[in-house]
């Protein structure tokens, strides 16, 4: 029997954030004026890591801190999904419809199919242990794109305090059929990655200010045919705050989180909208059809309804 955390029941509106801010008329199309925040659950730890899964019809999200994945229901209830994890963090629905995790404490990621089978899919890189994989996405073509920063081996309340066993913090490919594993691209901190709708580009976040680094981007890349990266780039720089995790939406626009709520920027960079939430802002994911943004912060799932 699950374990129920919040009851079926209408969410609450959210009262003390101010309503989204257009900077460009496209984005009204897409967030209402006046478009009302909501409030679905409340007594997280610190939340993470959102993701719809249609398999199971509901949102999935991280309690990193409280060592639980929690499941919200269209209905309103919130249950334990899966419960004493090794401080799981980002998530991904893969090609046969499983729930893929990053594991900060296991330094894996680890899937769990829609009936409740759990097992690890990797956890080392030419034999040396990750570091504490954070955010992971699904390739087109099925591979799992995840990031290897530090963070869960600085904090006991993320992870547990270790030496690394890698000399450094990348980017990994790794193919469910083969078991092969490649590392793609170095960061300072990598944390958040998304594709563009055709697979033709990767975003990838760098947050080392998070620690002790000062990065607070989001770089690109072009994905070559047979997967390979090439041109580097700079995308965009969030502020206030980093950059933690973000989506990437069928116009090809971006949807970051960060010290001020979610910034939404078009695929050419250009700065669309804000949608202010009472803290800062950790990721943010979309449901079926994406006509409603969920969105994590702090102990708290939020969700706004979209249009267009």
């Amino acid at each position: 029997m699950p374990i129920l955390l919040r009851k079926a029941g209408q969410p609450q509106p959210v009262g003390n954030v101010s309503p989204p801010i257009a900077f460009d008329p496209r984005f009204t199309d897409v967030v209402a004026k006046g478009a009302q925040l909501w409030s679905l659950y409340d007594q997280a730890v610190f939340s993470e890591g959102p993701v719809w899964w249609p398999a199971r019809e509901i949102l999935v999200w991280s309690d990193v801190e409280g060592r639980r994945v929690l499941g919200w229901h269209p209905d309103g209830r919130v249950e334990v999904v899966v419960d004493a994890t090794p401080f799981t963090n980002g998530h991904t629905i893969d090609a046969a419809g499983n729930l893929i995790h990053c594991e900060h404490g296991s330094r894996a990621l680890s899937c769990t199919t829609p009936d409740g089978r759990t097992s690890v899919l990797v956890r080392d890189y030419d034999g040396r242990r990750f570091n504490s994989p954070n955010d992971v996405t699904c390739a087109l073509d099925g591979a799992l794109w995840f990031t290897d920063p530090a963070f869960g081996l600085h904090s006991p309340r993320q992870g547990a305090l270790d030496e690394p066993e890698l000399d450094h913090r990348s980017v990994y490919r790794f193919d469910p059929r083969t078991g092969q594993v490649e590392r793609m691209a170095d960061f300072e901190q990598p944390n958040g990655l998304a594709f563009s709708p055709d697979g033709s580009t990767l975003y990838v976040s760098d947050t080392s200010q998070a620690l002790s680094g000062t990065r607070h981007e989001i770089q690109a890349f072009n994905v070559t045919e047979g997967g390979r990266l090439s041109a580097r780039r700079l995308f965009a720089v969030i502020e206030p705050g980093v950059p933690d995790g973000f989506r990437v939406d069928r116009r090809g626009w971006i949807w970051t989180s960060s010290g001020t709520g979610v910034q939404v920027f078009s695929d050419r960079a250009e700065k669309l909208g804000l949608i202010p939430t009472p803290q800062a802002a950790t990721n943010c994911a979309f449901g079926p059809g994406e006509r409603r943004l969920f969105i994590t912060s702090q102990q708290h799932l939020y969700a706004l309804d979209l249009g267009g």
